[in-house]
């Protein structure tokens, strides 16, 4: 090969290797920005073995999923109240007075939609709220029981 072309091939094989290099690092970034916040303000984050607790006391859960995730399996009892349809101040007020304890969830770590409507919540005034960011997809993986609508 000619130095021209050992050239060539070498800025080739660095600008090949920076574009890899940054396409790495945009889909870590992206994945990092879509995974839902540890903590929300205002509330309490648990993981799945709090929420089991709370479930066994009979503390109210919501499940802020969509209506279809939620006649599939939920955790048995929980309300069911869409962040993206009909979580409301009105609709919330009606499962649970402000001053008492609710745990909100959704489908996991990679759902944003506990983390809106647990903020959304404290907005509200709600003042004992408990963020489940695990959420139902580890309270399956513990093998802890779920409801399903026919």
């Amino acid at each position: 090969m000619k130095p021209k072309n050992n050239i060539i091939a070498n800025e080739t094989k660095a600008i090949l290797l920076m574009a890899a290099l940054y396409l790495l690092l945009s889909v870590n970034i992206l994945s990092a920005e879509s995974l839902a916040p540890e903590h929300i303000e205002g509330a309490r984050t648990i993981n799945t073995a709090t929420a089991k607790s709370l479930f066994d006391n009979k503390y109210p859960f919501i499940d802020v999923r969509g209506f279809d995730d939620y006649k599939t399996a939920h955790i048995p009892k929980a309300h069911h109240l869409s962040v993206k349809h009909n979580f409301t101040e009105q609709n919330l007020r009606k499962i649970v007075e402000k001053d008492q304890p609710v745990v909100i969830y959704c489908n996991g770590i990679s759902c944003m939609g506990s983390s809106i409507a647990t903020q959304q919540a404290v907005a509200w005034g709600w003042s004992n709220v408990f963020y489940y960011r695990e959420g139902i997809k580890d309270w399956r993986q513990e093998g802890y029981s779920v409801q399903s609508i026919d």
